[in-house]
C-alpha cells in the first residue's frame, strides 16, 4: 500500500488523485492523506478513494503564525499515529503544506519517500523535503545542487487525459458549438484580478468570440452582472470540458493550468501571480513556456491590448500550438507511479 499526500488547492491534489489512480492501476492500494479544511475535504469523498484528513500548518515565506504553528505540530502528531497504522510500503508527496506533514514523517521513519515539484521552483515544502526524499520527480527541468541532481527525474504535471471535440465541449458547457471560444480561468478558486481587469477588455470581441469566465466561486454572484451576450460567466467548470472548448485562454499561472494548457494544446495569455505572493513560482512557470516560445506572458496591463493582438493573430497560435505539442505531459502519471514503485 501507498500513501499520496498533498492537496489545500487544486494544484497539489488534482495531480495527486491523477497519481493516486496510476498506482491503482499498476496494482497497488491507495490511501490519500490530505488536510482538514482544504479543497479535499470537498473532493476526496467523491474519489472513491479511501483518504484521510489531518491538520495542517500554513509555511509562510516570512513567519510562521503561531495559530499555523500549531495545525502543523498536530498534523505531524496525526501524521504519526495514521501511517504507524497504514504501514505504507511508500509514500509519494505532492507537495504544498497540505503533504508535510506525512511525508516529513514519513522520512523520519525510514519509509521510502518520492516528492513531486510541480512548479519551476522547488516551493518551501518541497526545499524542506527534497534532502529526505528517494527521489525527486519534476514537472520541468530545474537547476539544482549536485546532491539533488542526482536523484532528480523529470515526469511532468500528471492531468487529466480527457479531451473532446470543441463543438462537444461546447454545447455541453451552454455555449455556441461553432463560435471560436476565449477562456478565462484563475485556477480553481478564480482570479480576483482576473474578473476586476478583464470583462471591459474583452467586450469589444464579443462580435466574433465568445467567452468562457471561470471567476471562482466566492464571485460568481457579484460577477453576473457583467455578463453580456456570447460572455458567460461561471464559477466554477471541468476543467477538460473547459480546455476543449478553447481556442485561446487568458490565465494564471499555476503549474496545472500551464499543463493542461500544454495538454489540450490551447495558446495562453499568462497573468502570473506577484512575486511576493508565492515566491515568484508563478512567474517562472510561465517564464518556462514562453521562452521556449509555447505562450506569452503579460508583465503589466498596458500591455494587453497588444499582447491580446498577437494572440488573435491564427498564426501565432498556430506557432504557439507545435511548441506546446512537445511540451505535452501526457503520461505523466504514469511515469510518477513509476518512479514510486521504484521505491517500493
Amino acid at each position: 500500500m501507498v500513501v499520496v499526500t498533498g492537496g489545500g488547492t487544486g494544484g497539489h491534489l488534482y495531480p495527486g488523485l491523477a497519481a493516486a489512480q496510476a498506482l491503482l492501476e499498476a496494482g497497488l492500494a491507495v490511501v490519500y492523506v490530505g488536510a482538514l479544511g482544504g479543497l479535499e475535504e470537498r473532493i476526496l469523498p467523491k474519489s472513491g478513494l479511501p483518504y484521510r484528513l489531518i491538520p495542517a500548518g500554513k509555511l509562510s515565506r516570512e513567519a510562521l503564525q503561531p495559530q499555523e504553528a500549531l495545525k502543523l505540530l498536530r498534523g505531524l502528531k496525526a501524521a504519526q499515529q495514521t501511517l504507524r497504522e497504514l504501514r505504507p510500503k511508500a509514500v509519494l508527496s505532492m507537495g504544498g503544506y497540505a503533504g508535510f506533514p506525512a511525508a516529513f514523517v514519513a522520512a523520519l521513519r525510514g519509509i521510502p519517500l518520492v516528492v513531486h515539484e510541480q512548479n519551476a521552483k522547488l516551493g518551501l515544502a518541497n526545499q524542506a523535503l527534497a534532502r529526505l526524499a528517494r527521489r525527486l520527480a519534476l514537472a520541468t527541468p530545474l537547476a539544482l545542487p549536485p546532491s539533488l541532481a542526482a536523484k532528480a527525474q523529470v515526469v511532468g504535471y500528471p492531468v487529466r487525459e480527457e479531451a473532446h471535440s470543441a463543438e462537444e465541449a461546447r454545447a455541453r458547457l451552454g455555449l455556441d458549438p461553432h463560435r471560436p471560444t476565449l477562456l478565462v480561468l484563475g485556477g480553481s478558486q478564480g482570479s480576483q484580478e482576473l474578473n476586476r481587469e478583464l470583462p471591459e477588455r474583452l467586450y469589444p470581441l464579443l462580435s466574433h468570440w465568445q467567452v468562457l469566465h471561470q471567476c471562482g466561486p466566492r464571485w460568481e454572484a457579484e460577477m453576473k452582472a457583467r455578463e453580456r451576450p456570447h460572455y458567460h460567466i461561471r464559477g466554477y467548470v471541468e476543467a477538460p470540458l473547459a480546455w476543449s472548448a478553447a481556442d485561446l485562454a487568458i490565465t494564471r499561472c499555476g503549474a496545472g493550468t500551464l499543463a493542461e494548457a500544454a495538454f489540450h494544446q490551447v495558446p495562453v495569455l499568462g497573468v502570473p501571480l506577484p512575486r511576493h505572493l508565492d515566491g515568484g513560482a508563478q512567474w517562472a512557470n510561465v517564464g518556462f513556456y514562453a521562452e521556449r516560445g509555447a505562450a506569452r506572458r503579460l508583465s503589466s496591463w498596458t500591455e494587453f491590448e497588444r499582447e491580446l493582438e498577437a494572440l488573435l493573430e491564427p498564426s501565432t497560435r498556430a506557432q504557439i500550438r507545435a511548441k506546446l505539442k512537445g511540451l505535452s505531459s501526457a503520461g505523466a502519471a504514469q511515469r510518477l507511479a513509476q518512479a514510486v514503485l521504484e521505491v517500493v
